[in-house]
C-alpha cells in the first residue's frame, strides 16, 4: 500500500492501493493548542491527491474536536466523487460522528462507540460578546441536527434531546437510530477516551485503557 504522503498529525494517515483509498482519522479533529491534530486543510490536500479513486474508506476512532474543522472535512468527503464507505473502527464522539454522517454506507465495529452533544466553546468578553457566541453555537447546533436529520430519518426536537443529553450510541443504539447501516461482528477495536472530564455522561466501558487501545489499534493498522 502506497502512501500518498508524509503526514504529520498523530493518528492520521492515508493511502491508495489500486482505485482504492483508506483514510484513517484516528486522531483529534483540528489542530490543537499544541500544533497537532487532524486539519481540513491537510486533508483537503490529501483528497485533492485521489481524484483517481473509486472507493474511499475512512476508519474512525476519534474522541472529535473542532466542529467546524469537521463540517470542511463532511463537506469535502460528500463532494468527491468516489464511494464512501465509513468504518467506526472505535469510537466517533462529538464533530468525528458529524463527520461519519458523510459515508454512502456507515459500518461500526461490535465494540464500536458513537456519541452525539451540543456545541461548545470557551469564549471571553462583555454581555454582548457571550450573547453573540451563544448565537453562534445555537446555529451551530441547527446546522448539525440538519445534517443528523436527513441521515437518520429522525426528527429535529429528538435530536436536539438527544444532544443536549450527550448521548452515546453503542453499536445497537447506533443501528437503531440510523446513524450506522451494519455492525462489524468480528472486528473489535476497543473504544476509548483519554480524558473522561471532557464528557457527563461517559459510558464507564469507555474509561481509558490506554495502554490496551494503543496496543490494539497499532495491531490493526500493521494487519489491514
Amino acid at each position: 500500500m502506497g502512501s500518498v504522503a508524509k503526514l504529520k498529525a498523530p493518528g492520521y494517515s492515508v493511502a491508495m492501493r489500486g482505485d482504492t483509498a483508506t483514510i484513517y482519522l484516528y486522531g483529534q479533529i483540528g489542530a490543537s493548542f499544541f500544533g497537532d491534530g487532524i486539519t481540513a486543510k491537510q486533508f483537503a490536500d490529501d483528497l485533492g491527491k485521489l481524484k483517481s479513486a473509486k472507493t474511499i474508506d475512512v476508519r474512525i476512532n476519534s474522541e472529535g474536536g473542532d466542529v467546524f474543522e469537521a463540517k470542511t472535512i463532511y463537506s469535502l468527503l460528500n463532494e468527491h466523487k468516489a464511494r464512501v464507505n465509513m468504518h467506526i473502527d472505535g469510537l466517533a464522539a462529538s464533530s468525528a460522528s458529524f463527520i461519519a454522517m458523510a459515508g454512502d454506507s456507515i459500518a461500526i465495529s461490535e465494540g464500536g462507540f458513537m456519541m452525539i452533544h451540543n456545541a461548545w466553546t470557551i469564549s471571553a468578553g462583555n454581555a454582548a460578546d457571550l450573547r453573540q457566541t451563544a448565537n453562534l453555537l445555537d446555529n451551530v447546533d441547527a446546522s448539525i441536527v440538519a445534517v443528523y436529520s436527513a441521515r437518520t430519518g429522525l426528527s429535529a426536537p429528538e435530536l436536539e434531546n438527544m444532544m443536549a443529553a450527550e448521548t452515546w450510541l453503542n453499536s445497537e443504539d447506533a443501528i437503531k437510530h440510523g446513524f450506522a447501516t451494519e455492525v462489524i461482528q468480528n472486528q473489535r477495536v476497543a473504544a476509548s477516551v483519554r480524558d473522561p472530564s471532557r464528557f457527563k455522561q461517559l459510558p464507564k466501558s469507555l474509561l481509558p485503557k490506554r495502554a490496551a487501545v494503543a496496543a490494539l489499534l497499532e495491531n490493526f493498522r500493521t494487519n489491514n
